[in-house]
């Protein structure tokens, strides 16, 4: 965070979940971190063990402004997965944009004439979202930007507990396991119980 001639500028980081997997949602976050974030706790989602992610997420729900949402199967094999990871990217930024006033004023920051155009927003990947702020995309930014990496890291852990409880709905497919992945074990699942109620069926098996 910068304060320059009263104005307050931000950095966010914006990244996705999920495009890979043959079930399920595709999720991303976004994470404005806090000054106060301590040092050394993140990286790559992708880098961590499921332990380290899953403790590095609550610090940074507790200290960071930050948003997580999906885009269904459904929207998947209706859009692309492309435009799917896009729109759950534009969903995520305006969760963590309706949160930000209230967190700026938690920091003893005035939120009063804060404009999004004042968020500088990294995005993972190729792409913008169509998002009211500005936005540059920036390859391999989770292994770059520690705002990313929160990012990184809210959207893996986030859509791996929604694939937990849809293990729970269909045990069969065992989706606590690959959450969704195109393992060998979840394409034979497929094969034996035909593609479940959450399969991506615009996908190659």
């Amino acid at each position: 965070m910068k304060a320059g001639n009263n104005i307050l500028t931000l950095q966010a980081g914006l990244d996705e979940a999920g495009r890979g997997p043959l079930a399920g949602p595709v999720s991303a976050a976004c994470v404005v971190l806090s000054d106060d974030f301590p040092p050394g706790l993140l990286a790559d989602s992708k880098k961590l063990s499921e332990k380290k992610r899953i403790a590095a997420e609550a610090v940074i729900k507790e200290k960071c402004c930050w948003g997580f949402a999906t885009a269904s199967h459904q929207e998947i094999d209706s859009l692309n997965i492309l435009q799917a990871s896009l729109l759950a990217m534009k969903r995520a930024f305006e969760q963590m944009a309706q949160k930000l006033p209230e967190w700026l004023e938690s920091k003893n920051l005035c939120a009063r004439n804060f404009s999004l155009q004042n968020i500088n927003c990294i995005v993972d990947g190729l792409y913008v979202p169509d998002i009211l702020c500005n936005a540059q995309a920036v390859v391999k930014a989770d292994s770059k930007y520690p705002s990313v990496m929160a990012a990184s890291i809210i959207a893996k852990v986030g859509r791996d507990r929604i694939m937990e409880e849809y293990s729970k709905l269909y045990p069969q497919y065992l989706y606590s396991k690959h959450k969704g992945y195109p393992t060998k074990l979840h394409k034979e699942l497929c094969k034996k119980y035909g593609p479940s109620p959450i399969q991506r069926l615009t996908f190659k098996y």
